[in-house]
């Protein structure tokens, strides 16, 4: 290990970062050994499915935010503005997986559930603010990365992590602020054996805005992988390439969400 990586190691907030990871994989593994206990569905779905797929979204975007700090410089990486903004990420990861484990323990669901007033608070007042500070967070790792001039990121990589962490804030306000306005996730009404695709559980059959939602979410990964790319296969074009690359994820995710708003389903079956 170099001297930088040791220095990257002890830093405060990298600390936390991984800390957050690890907390999101530890969540993760008692989502799943309750979903293999636990026959239990919730709307045709196994009542563990929920807490599974945001415990492993956690584990994905705490991990890349954690990569992205051993390319940061010191003096943003150990500063207040990330220590803060971590903490108060964490502070949305406990608060949300702990109602979603509570819901699932219950055989509830916690999402669009507007059954009694607490339950009302928890989902438009907790779950909300503590999705948009999440997502909020991400974006100011966004333009930390392209103020820390000294961050060891190549051209295409920056603008790769620049982009992706921004567009990942201001796509997910729109589909996911669009959908919280909503009675569910559907756009129409499944009949009650429609299919869905594997793994994911999208419905086949109506619109579903959850694919929309994914791809806004993930743009904080595909854009700097395709940074990555670009700065070691076209070095002298990378920073136009992520540009161009960038404007087709909108494009694309902008689709999906119109076709779901529309009630066509991404796949049909």
């Amino acid at each position: 290990m170099t001297s930088t990586d040791l220095s990257t190691a002890r830093a405060p907030s990298a600390r936390l970062s991984l800390v957050l990871t690890g907390l999101s994989v530890g969540i993760l593994v008692v989502s799943l050994a309750a979903n293999t206990v636990d026959p239990r569905l919730l709307d045709g779905a196994p009542v563990w499915a929920k807490p599974v797929k945001f415990a492993l979204s956690f584990v994905v975007l705490f991990a890349t935010v954690a990569w992205l700090e051993t390319r940061l410089s010191p003096r943003w990486r150990d500063g207040i503005v990330l220590t803060a903004t971590l903490a108060l990420m964490g502070t949305s990861l406990v608060a949300e997986m702990a109602y979603m484990m509570f819901q699932a323990a219950q055989g509830e669901p916690s999402h669009f559930n507007l059954s009694t007033p607490f339950h009302t608070f928890m989902y438009t007042v907790v779950m909300f603010v503590g999705a948009l500070v999440l997502v909020v967070g991400i974006g100011i790792f966004g333009v930390v990365a392209a103020c820390d001039r000294d961050a060891r990121l190549e051209p295409g990589l920056r603008l790769g992590v620049v982009l992706g962490f921004g567009l990942s804030l201001v796509l997910t306000v729109i589909v996911a602020g669009y959908m919280g306005g909503q009675a569910g996730h559907h756009v129409g009404t499944p009949s009650a054996d429609a299919g869905t695709l594997p793994l994911v559980g999208w419905s086949t059959e109506v619109g579903d805005l959850r694919p929309a939602h994914f791809l806004s979410l993930h743009a904080m990964q595909v854009l700097p992988l395709f940074g990555w790319l670009l700065d070691r296969r076209m070095p002298g074009h990378a920073r136009k390439g992520i540009v161009l690359i960038a404007v087709i994820y909108c494009v694309a995710t902008f689709a999906v969400f119109a076709g779901a708003v529309a009630g066509r389903p991404l796949i049909g079956m």
